[in-house]
C-alpha cells in the first residue's frame, strides 16, 4: 500500500475562472442589476437593536424600502430560543 504524503506536503494548484458567458435567460451578473432588482430579489442582513419587536423592524424595512412584501427567516431576538450559536434549549435531566 502506498503511503500518502502529509497534507502540508501535497502540491496544490489553484485554478480561477475569470471569464464566463452568462445566458440572459438564467439571469445576469449582480453588477448589472438595478437597485430595484437588488431590493426585489435580495436579502438584508440586519442586526436588530434590543427593544423593537421583530414585527416592528419588518414594518420599518417595508416602509423605508417602499416594498409590500418583507419578512424574517427565524428569530431576530438575541436571547430567544433557537439561536444560531447552538443554545437552543435548556438541557434535560437524565
Amino acid at each position: 500500500m502506498k503511503e500518502k504524503a502529509p497534507v502540508w506536503n501535497v502540491k496544490r494548484e489553484l485554478r480561477i475562472l475569470t471569464q464566463a458567458d452568462t445566458n440572459a435567460q438564467f439571469g445576469k451578473r449582480p453588477s448589472e442589476r438595478s437597485i430595484e432588482e437588488h431590493i426585489r430579489l435580495g436579502i438584508i442582513n440586519l442586526d436588530k437593536p434590543p427593544n423593537p419587536s421583530s414585527h416592528e423592524v419588518v414594518a420599518w424595512v417595508k416602509r423605508i424600502l417602499g416594498v409590500s412584501h418583507a419578512g424574517h427567516g427565524g428569530t431576530l431576538e438575541a436571547e430567544a430560543p433557537g439561536r444560531p450559536d447552538g443554545h437552543r434549549r435548556t438541557p434535560s435531566r437524565t
